[in-house]
């Protein structure tokens, strides 16, 4: 055995103060990795290498050890020898002879598989910037108005309180008492009808959907979408294998045709019936009954998702479509995202009593919620009213801030960018819609923005590939994030940043 070659396999730089019999082990391993100690080599026996490396026996054994146990080395009564390892199409260095000791190092790596196609089309649909949220980024709560310490007074009990099955996954359906405050919460300020069995606890607003998707619908049936919509009911509606079909949406909400019906009659249905996102519009009490109708008539769900209805800022909101028709078939969806904030993770469902205690279970099998100590937190917060004191002071707050923002771009944009102020959405919600002239695209104006530090959404990104429906050119501008004291110099960069795009500037 040529030791003095063996010796320079083993020199490899190792990071400063790690223990010699670990550097000694990670260099053999890498050296049986790599190919340059085929399989069959055999070690010397480890008093000699201890001799040879300088170091105490002990430090080789543990060594030759570890790399036994772990597979990468075979020893018996004549030798210890590299194992004979499935390395698949790894470079392989030849053996080492004392004749050709600078033989031609091995070739790179064969690369990894990769991502599959869909990574590439769900990274497509990202239109935010990286980092924190900057002016203008839509859905995005005040998150410096959070009741802090009313919070961390709540959390503070809980965890006094807490007990060790707080700390495995959440029972089927979530924590009882937060269940309960949801459903006297949702009476009184939706209008649904439900009773705490009804309501189910989820680990965020997304996963909600995309259970609802596997386990309403198969594979290949149809479901519609309100388009321009939700992105993340598409992406949860393709993961389930379903058929998308886009429904126009006008000033009265979701606009289905007697076509649509009688040409694609959908299982499911999502939409935003108290504030369309991201247009805004308000779902006509008229289309409400209808969907309701047609919905029974077709055996279709209505997946209702409720965002941001607490905010309402003209008149007391339409109450939730749930709660219109007794045994309606409706799904109702609601966060704490926007209301509270979105690092809680928390969201529920609410669904009809025939179907919820095993909509329950496979929530639970399928998500594996738990924050078990954060569900009784908050179970407190809305029972001790902290809850509905915040919504009323947030609902003051950016009902102010929506005022000061209308009223900026009314007269700014015409002034600098020569663009009407066409807003739409301002019945509720944290954003409005500003749409643009057909001469100015979305995604233009955007790139333009996001070069003056403003991060609002282009309309179009919320369309179905392909489709150009009504309304779907346009700036989708949150101000639940914006305060109100830096708005008037917001505006005007956004008036710029237009009329730069617009060929004005």
């Amino acid at each position: 055995m040529d030791y003095a070659h063996l010796l320079d396999l083993l020199r490899p730089a190792t990071a400063p103060g790690t223990p010699r019999r670990q550097g000694l082990y990670a260099a053999l391993r890498q050296a049986v990795l790599d190919g340059r100690l085929p399989a069959g080599t055999h070690l010397p026996a480890s008093r000699t290498l201890a001799a040879e490396l300088v170091v105490a026996r002990n430090t080789v054994i543990h060594a030759y050890e570890q790399l036994l146990t772990e597979g990468y080395l075979v020893a018996d009564r004549r030798a210890t020898r590299v194992a004979a390892l499935p390395l698949g199409d790894a470079p392989r260095a030849e053996p080492s002879v004392p004749d050709a000791p600078d033989s031609a190092p091995a070739g790179p790596p064969a690369p990894l598989p990769g991502l599959a196609p869909r990574a590439a089309r769900i990274n497509a649909r990202r239109h935010g910037q990286e980092g924190p949220p900057r002016p203008f980024s839509p859905g995005v709560p005040d998150l410096g108005r959070f009741p802090f310490a009313a919070w961390r007074t709540c959390l503070d009990a809980a965890w006094r309180e807490a007990t060790p099955s707080q700390l495995h996954y959440s029972p089927p359906g979530g924590d009882p008492l937060l269940r309960e405050a949801i459903a006297h919460h949702l009476a009184v300020s939706r209008g649904v009808r439900c009773t705490p069995r009804q309501v189910i606890v989820t680990p965020g607003i997304q996963g909600a959907i995309a259970v609802c998707a596997w386990l309403l619908a198969e594979a290949g049936a149809t479901a519609w979408l309100e388009n321009p919509g939700y992105p993340g009911a598409r992406s949860a509606f393709a993961w389930a294998g379903l058929n998308v079909r886009g429904i126009a949406v006008d000033g009265q909400g979701l606009a289905p045709t007697a076509a649509d019906w009688a040409e694609a009659p959908p299982r499911l249905i999502y939409l935003t019936p108290a504030h369309q996102y991201p247009l805004g519009t308000v779902l006509s009490l008229e289309r409400r009954l209808d969907l309701l109708t047609q919905a029974r008539r077709h055996g279709t769900w209505l997946l209702e998702d409720d965002y941001d209805a607490e905010f309402r800022y003209e008149s007391r909101p339409l109450p939730a479509l749930q709660g219109l028709t007794a045994d309606a078939p409706v799904i109702y969806l609601g966060t704490f995202s926007k209301t509270l904030l979105p690092g809680l993770r928390l969201a529920y469902v609410v669904a009809p009593e025939a179907i919820a205690p095993d909509l329950a279970r496979a929530v639970t099998d399928l998500l594996r919620p738990g924050q078990g100590v954060e569900q009784q937190a908050l179970a407190t917060f809305i029972a001790k009213g902290r809850f509905a004191a915040h919504l009323q002071r947030m609902r003051r707050l950016y009902a102010a801030r929506q005022e000061a923002l209308r009223r900026l771009l009314g007269e700014r944009l015409p002034a600098v960018a020569s663009i009407p102020a066409a807003v739409t959405g301002g019945a509720a919600g944290l954003h409005l819609t500003l749409a643009l002239p057909p001469h100015l695209a979305d995604r233009t104006a955007v790139a333009a923005l996001r070069r003056r530090s403003l991060d609002p959404r282009p309309v179009s990104a919320y369309c179905l590939p392909g489709s150009v429906p009504p309304g779907g050119n346009g700036l989708v501008l949150g101000y639940g994030n914006t305060d109100t004291a830096i708005l008037p110099a917001a505006v005007e960069q956004l008036a710029a940043g237009l009329a730069e795009a617009a060929g004005h500037g």
